[in-house]
């Protein structure tokens, strides 16, 4: 948990060391806990397309602590108490969607930061209470804002973007990107790949991750191959799906009647 509680994640990613994880979108505590627990490196609360709300926020981070797994959220705006209920409830940082001009960067910076436009409530849960304290600044350097490169405005900025100081990573789309793009394509196709490698360049150029959630670890592996090294793969809801229908399918296999009952 970051705030009062020391995060090292931040530092993780600066490092440039390739960090994996996946969005949790049910809102359950129960299944960020099994998330955590898996061994991904961070997880996304998804507060924009997830099922979940503020409330069901509290109990998927509480079960997160637990782990080694580091929580961010996606916010659902560009409005400063939602990056502060999400921070004072204790995650390690926030992911920002539909940002599409450096303003816009610069201000989902500010939301994250003391020092910028984050109010202070030192007896919220990231604080313990009330029961610890320690200097802003630090506190600050410890939580990661990811910007969401997704639309055409946003790949076309995407070098000022990557400029701006606290911007920790620069985190593709691809559905969205694909979409603004005219693309009528899967995340690994060549084509989306050769745009979403100018966002890899300006992550490179100005030292800051690239990041993407892809379908498949084998999508994920060509994004890694551009030099991405925040690499997500898929959403609790989807790995349920994907193996609930898997098992049912072969569990109705073994109801069909045999070949050799067939012929008697």
């Amino acid at each position: 948990m970051s705030g009062a509680l020391r995060s090292e994640f931040r530092a993780q990613l600066q490092s440039g060391q390739v960090a994996t994880g996946a969005f949790v979108n049910l809102g359950s505590p129960l299944t960020a806990e099994i998330m955590g627990t898996a061994g991904f490196d961070w997880l996304v609360m998804d507060l924009e397309h997830g099922a979940g709300d503020e409330t069901a926020l509290l109990g998927q981070l509480q079960a997160l602590a637990s782990t080694d797994t580091a929580a961010l959220v996606r916010v659902d705006a560009l409005e400063l108490p939602r990056f502060m209920r999400a921070l004072d409830l204790g995650a390690d940082g926030v992911l920002v969607p539909r940002v599409r001009t450096v303003e816009e960067a610069r201000q989902s910076v500010a939301n994250c930061r003391y020092a910028g436009s984050r109010g202070v409530a030192r007896f919220s849960r990231s604080w313990r209470w009330g029961r610890v304290s320690r200097p802003f600044a630090e506190v600050d350097a410890e939580i990661v804002c990811a910007i969401q490169i997704e639309t055409v405005d946003a790949l076309t900025a995407v070098d000022e973007i990557a400029a701006v100081d606290g911007v920790d990573v620069l985190f593709v789309g691809p559905s969205d990107l694909a979409q603004a793009l005219g693309l009528d394509c899967g995340p690994d196709d060549p084509r989306l790949l050769d745009r979403v490698a100018e966002v890899a360049a300006a992550a490179r150029e100005h030292g800051k991750a690239a990041g993407v959630l892809v379908g498949t670890p084998e999508q994920a592996s060509a994004y890694r191959d551009l030099g991405f090294t925040f690499l997500g793969c898929g959403t609790e809801a989807g790995m349920l799906a994907l193996s609930s229908s898997a098992i049912a399918d072969q569990m109705r296999d073994l109801a069909r009647p045999a070949a050799t009952e067939l012929t008697t």
